[in-house]
């Protein structure tokens, strides 16, 4: 019974984030509680771990090299860390595909200097139940889950801003 109960809930999700993104509305939300944390091998051959950057405020931001959209969204989000970075801001990039090798062909093509992380297991995906590509969160500097996007459309990073500006602030 607990095993169908999970199956509908991540459908009725699914269902609701295709419809979402097919009327090209962004979702935020802002969550409470504490974000789980992970540790994960980067592109720098460092293992990081999210715990480390309390402090700061950190957009964990899963992605894929077949996505369309995150392809997109990454030359934003680089230009977003750069500028944001100096005040206590970072940006993990975290790669759900098994083989990381398409990643890292992906980041020589649209290099970007935040840290990317490997889910080749799909383990943190899950610990953040990942139901759509991209899916963005921004956590405080307090190590809290405080806003919640699915999907991207160019526009998006507007919000990103006032929210990253928002948490700087606090």
């Amino acid at each position: 019974m607990h095993l169908m109960y999970r199956f509908l809930t991540t459908a009725i999700k699914a269902v609701g984030v295709s419809l979402m993104l097919a009327s090209g509305v962004t979702y935020a939300d802002i969550k409470e509680g504490a974000a789980p944390d992970f540790t994960l091998s980067s592109n720098s051959g460092h293992n990081l771990r999210l715990s480390e950057f309390r402090g700061e405020v950190v957009m964990i931001n899963f992605w894929a090299s077949w996505c369309g959209p995150c392809r997109q969204e990454m030359p934003v989000l680089d230009e977003l860390y750069s500028q944001y970075q100096p005040m206590g801001f970072t940006i993990l990039g975290v790669n759900v595909e098994e083989d990381s090798s398409k990643a890292k062909a992906l980041l020589d093509e649209i290099p970007v200097t935040f840290p990317v992380l490997f889910d080749t297991q799909s383990k943190v995906s899950k610990l953040y139940d990942v139901v759509a590509m991209p899916s963005t969160i921004l956590v405080d500097r307090d190590g809290n889950i405080r806003y919640l996007h699915h999907g991207y459309k160019p526009g998006y990073e507007q919000a990103y801003q006032e929210q990253v500006r928002t948490l700087i602030r606090e």
